[in-house]
């Protein structure tokens, strides 16, 4: 396991699929593409100029047409730890056939780039349509990942809905969400400089997205893992209002922003490691991108694992004047319809890998659990609760279960509760299917619900399988996805009615075989973890 908690094996499927990212997408869209025959295609007049896309026509007669690294802003190296810029104007034709460099960032992606404010469209046509537009934020925290993996490929659903998708690039980690305000005025929003480039991205989609073939007027905002804590953050941004029209956020929450005081801790120990006195910031403008990268591998004292700093938005008073869904749901999106699901074994992505973690007795539970259970209950009562709960249990399965329930799925409950104490238009989802992968003990780990909401199940780094099963799954979730854009309302002929989420009922879709309603499901759980207030990690 890395120190940022992603499966190794992930992160060589991310790096192949960064190795694919200077190709186009026929190259690596393995079921829709095969075959296809690219030429040049479409020219889009925007504000910085013209760009020229790819065309990928299909064997059944259909086409796509894809754009790629479009520039949605300047190259922030130029003016680290502040508000994008626009992007400069350029002359001719910029070609748009090939992806742009993501974040700056460590690990497998890395060392990617400053200059990375860029995106990319699939379209099924440029002409004046007004077709939902669908963006996907990715995830990897607030500090790793980019819009060029394999799995975000927007061609099936592009044709599948008749609808626009987007993937953006923007600021990650100290790049993104380094909090220097308290020290100098200049930066006050560089603690939310991420968020604001996602901003700026949407501001240029609303702009210019007509000429895309997309409606301005009916944005979705999709993001799994960080890219949904992104949209929850966004959903309590008053520059982001009016920007977006529906969100679904999938095992990514974000209940509390980091408080200012906790922000400008991590910093001064960021600057300490670099050398760097509070007073006198100019030198973080002009060292090498990689040695502020290196000085954020100092460890937060703040976790209970030998982890990094923590970056992630900052409740500055400015650009993110409120906790995202603290103390209540953020009151300017309460008309935006919002799905908020997880998946049921989420931490078996991240503490799968070690084998110890499924051959654990009931004697060496606790210890396990000690470490990574993140909500401070006793661990006994944990247990207890559990065996209770669940008496055909094994240890392993407890400590996956409990280490799901007290690190992330506590912060998707608490977002729907809100929404439904505002009677905002809210549904629920849980994905159970289960991975086939290492001999099925995977199950329903973090992340599989992406290439099921993008069916992508044949695109390198799915771990659904391609079986008629995760067809079926994939054909439910992004049908869902796609009624959800066009009409604010997940429900569609594949699936059993989906009720709205209220307090009284908790109604949970449940993506399976076949996919149904729960009410409540793990409501055992969920009072269990009440007995202890939720914290989210790194914000304080």
């Amino acid at each position: 396991m890395t120190r940022d908690g992603i499966d190794p094996a992930r992160r060589r499927l991310l790096l192949a699929g960064s190795a694919l990212a200077c190709m186009p997408s026929s190259a690596f869209a393995v079921d829709t593409l095969a075959g296809p025959r690219a030429s040049s295609g479409a020219i889009v007049h925007v504000r910085g100029g013209r760009l020229r896309g790819t065309r990928h026509a299909l064997a059944d007669g259909r086409e796509v047409q894809c754009f790629r690294h479009v520039p949605y802003g300047a190259d922030t190296a130029r003016h680290r730890f502040q508000p994008p810029r626009p992007e400069p104007a350029w002359r001719g034709v910029r070609d748009a056939a090939r992806f742009g460099p993501v974040a700056a960032q460590s690990g497998a992606l890395g060392p990617g780039s400053e200059d990375c404010l860029s995106l990319n469209v699939w379209t099924p046509s440029t002409d004046q349509a007004k077709r939902p537009v669908l963006v996907y934020i990715h995830g990897g925290g607030y500090t790793t990942g980019g819009g060029n993996d394999p799995l975000y490929d927007g061609t099936r659903l592009c044709l599948r809905g008749d609808v626009v998708v987007v993937t953006v690039q923007h600021r990650l980690n100290l790049f993104g969400y380094l909090y220097l305000g308290e020290f100098d005025e200049r930066f006050a929003s560089s603690g939310n400089a991420g968020q604001l480039d996602l901003i700026a991205a949407l501001q240029w989609i609303r702009e210019h997205i007509g000429d895309f073939g997309g409606d301005p007027g009916n944005v979705t905002l999709f993001g799994q893992s960080g890219g949904g804590a992104k949209i929850a953050t966004l959903m309590a941004m008053p520059a982001a209002a009016g920007l977006f029209h529906r969100a679904m956020t999938m095992s990514g929450q974000q209940v509390t922003a980091a408080g200012p005081r906790a922000a400008a801790q991590r910093a001064r120990l960021f600057l300490d490691a670099l050398g760097v006195a509070p007073d006198r910031l100019d030198p973080l403008l002009d060292l090498p991108a990689a040695r502020l990268l290196d000085a954020a591998r100092t460890r937060d004292p703040s976790r209970v694992e030998d982890m990094a700093l923590y970056f992630g938005p900052v409740l500055d008073g400015h650009a993110l004047p409120r906790h995202p869904f603290h103390p209540d749901a953020p009151p300017q999106s309460t008309a935006i319809p919002m799905i908020i699901g997880n998946t049921r074994d989420e931490t078996r992505a991240f503490l799968g890998n070690d084998p110890a973690n499924h051959a654990l007795t009931w004697t060496t539970l606790p210890d396990a659990l000690r470490r990574h259970q993140y909500v401070d209950l006793p661990v006994d009562r944990v247990i207890a609760g559990y065996r209770r709960l669940y008496p055909g249990y094994t240890p392993s399965e407890v400590f996956f279960a409990a280490t799901t329930a007290g690190r992330s799925w506590r912060g998707a409950v608490l977002e729907a509760e809100a929404r439904a104490r505002q009677a905002a238009p809210t549904w629920v989802y849980q994905l159970d299917f289960p991975s086939p992968l290492n001999g099925g003990r995977d199950r329903a780990l973090h992340t599989l619900d992406i290439p099921l909401v993008f069916d992508n199940i044949r695109q390198p780094g799915s771990r659904t399988g391609d079986t008629d099963d995760a067809q079926r799954v994939a054909d439910a979730m992004s049908e869902a996805l796609l009624a959800f854009a066009r009409q604010g309302d997940p429900n569609h002929a594949g699936l059993p009615h989906w009720p709205r989420y209220d307090l009284a009922d908790r109604a949970t879709m449940v993506f399976d075989r076949p996919s149904r309603i729960e009410n409540d499901p793990r409501g055992g759980e969920r009072r269990l973890y009440e007995q202890a207030p939720f914290v989210q990690r790194g914000t304080f």
